[in-house]
């Protein structure tokens, strides 16, 4: 706190100043009349107080229960900090990939063995609203949603909701975490006042990835190609 502006204290008039004596050949001395008291100097208005800014409050992370196959799973906001978990669950999917011969959609080398791949994740979840599925507390899949399209897809042309990543983990395959979690997404569509869900997806090989997006309510929308890897736009409206 700032000290507070001393008051200035005027002076008393001094009205000792009669006397009654007289010098030889004079008259009486005249009382000298009584000065008026010098006006105070104002006061320094004291400076208006700025209040402290409040302590920022952490808000804890969104999560929702939900049933996947008979289990209850729990669905919780992520961040930068599950990067190293949706890593692993690509490198699970890799290798889930590779041992049935189906090496287009991701290649064959784990992400977390490619600087560029790991880079790339951590993009996608610090850009977007990651949301990680969990099962007994352990990471078993994860969407990442975002404002607008990946790059090199066709843009919507109004608001949307759009789905960057959605992996699970292959070792729980059959309890329906991937459809848990794109009805998460449609919920957060809802959410957020818009009325349109995309996604793309690896559009090669058996089609088997697009089939799986229709069965969940998404229906073709147009084909693009990034590089020589063909990708299939699919949109839902919610």
């Amino acid at each position: 706190m700032k000290n507070q502006p001393t008051e200035h204290t005027p002076k008393s008039p001094d009205t000792s100043r009669t006397s009654d004596t007289t010098e030889p050949g004079k008259g009486p001395e005249r009382a000298e009349p009584p000065r008026a008291p010098a006006a105070p100097e104002p006061s320094a208005p004291e400076p208006s107080a700025v209040p402290e800014a409040a302590p920022a409050v952490s808000r804890p992370p969104r999560l929702s229960e939900v049933s996947a196959g008979g289990e209850s799973v729990r669905i919780r906001e992520g961040g930068p900090g599950d990067v190293p978990a949706v890593v692993a669950l690509l490198d699970g999917a890799v290798e889930w990939l590779v041992a049935r011969g189906r090496t287009g959609q991701w290649g064959t080398e784990p992400w977390s063995a490619r600087p560029e791949a790991v880079e790339r994740v951590t993009e996608i979840v610090r850009s977007g609203a990651p949301w990680m599925a969990e099962l007994g507390g352990r990471p078993v899949g994860v969407i990442v949603l975002a404002p607008h399209g990946s790059p090199g897809v066709p843009p919507a042309g109004e608001p949307e909701v759009f789905i960057r990543l959605l992996v699970t983990d292959r070792r729980f395959a059959g309890r329906d975490i991937g459809g848990a979690l794109l009805r998460h997404a449609v919920e957060e569509t809802r959410r957020q006042g818009r009325g349109l869900l995309r996604v793309d997806c690896y559009a090669g090989g058996d089609g088997a990835l697009i089939e799986y997006y229709t069965r969940h309510g998404f229906h073709p929308v147009e084909r693009f190609a990034v590089g020589d890897w063909p990708g299939q736009l699919l949109a839902q409206r919610v």
